[in-house]
């Protein structure tokens, strides 16, 4: 993992005169980061660091030791898989700029389940699990922030869950090219036929027949390792709701955060 040298510490450019500019431009576009306050942020500060996240990196494998959270910013899109069998995954959830990993839910330093890998390239904020225990130990709004996110990202497993087990294959495929397209913020996603089949848990046949059908409905174009997104509004005509409901959760949960 290539590091870009850049620490968010104070001082220097990185010090803002309010607490929205400090919400604002001078954070690392991560909504959890954002929402801490301004005393929390401070004390976290000096420990962030941004790296570039390339695509088909990974970042944990099952059973590795839990060290750092990380953070995706901007169009940063990460998943989680499970292996089904010895030589396959599945993905289980995506996670974006609205959340982190890295023993969120555990603490850290147990061995990783999943296989965590960086699905869409981009900045990510590298946090040791350390440093942030000994943080919330001092900061009671810290421990909440991250309780509330905890819970949002149990309830993204259950959705996922239920969603696998509900909807289908097509369903399934559109909610995940409309997660991916608002995550990277154009039209355009970059993921071959295979990705996406291993992301659905299918075969990349099947998965082929489904795009074919999306392109012939003028829903999507498709470029070589590339889907361009035409009619975002009649995909999400094909889509399940669980996405929404997610992001219904989400917002509920950190209401009274963000006031």
């Amino acid at each position: 993992m290539e590091r870009t040298c850049r620490r968010f510490c104070k001082g220097g450019e990185e010090q803002v005169g309010s607490e929205r500019e400090n919400r604002g431009a001078s954070r690392p576009h991560s909504r959890l980061l954002r929402l801490l306050s301004t005393d929390d942020f401070t004390a976290l500060q000096a420990n962030l660091e941004e790296i570039e996240g390339r695509s088909g990196q990974v970042l944990y494998h099952p059973g590795d030791h839990v060290e750092n959270v990380y953070f995706p910013c901007g169009q940063a899109l990460v998943s989680f898989a499970v292996a089904v069998e010895e030589d396959r995954d599945v993905q289980a959830i995506m996670v974006g700029n609205e959340g982190a990993m890295g023993g969120i839910v555990s603490r850290g330093f147990l061995p990783a389940y999943s296989r965590v890998t960086v699905r869409l390239g981009g900045p990510l904020v590298r946090l040791s699990v350390r440093k942030l225990a000994e943080a919330q130990h001092q900061s009671p709004s810290l421990r909440q922030l991250f309780a509330r996110y905890a819970d949002c990202f149990v309830a993204q497993i259950f959705q996922s869950t239920a969603c696998n087990a509900a909807h289908s294959v097509e369903q399934r495929a559109a909610k995940w090219i409309i997660s991916a397209v608002e995550h990277s913020g154009g039209s355009e996603v970059r993921v071959t036929h295979e990705q996406l089949a291993d992301f659905l848990g299918i075969g990349r046949t099947y998965t082929s027949r489904i795009i074919q059908q999306f392109r012939t409905s003028g829903l999507i174009e498709t470029g070589r390792g590339t889907l361009i997104v035409r009619q975002i509004a009649a995909l999400h005509q094909r889509s399940c709701k669980c996405n929404f409901w997610v992001k219904k959760h989400f917002e509920e949960v950190f209401t009274a955060t963000d006031e």
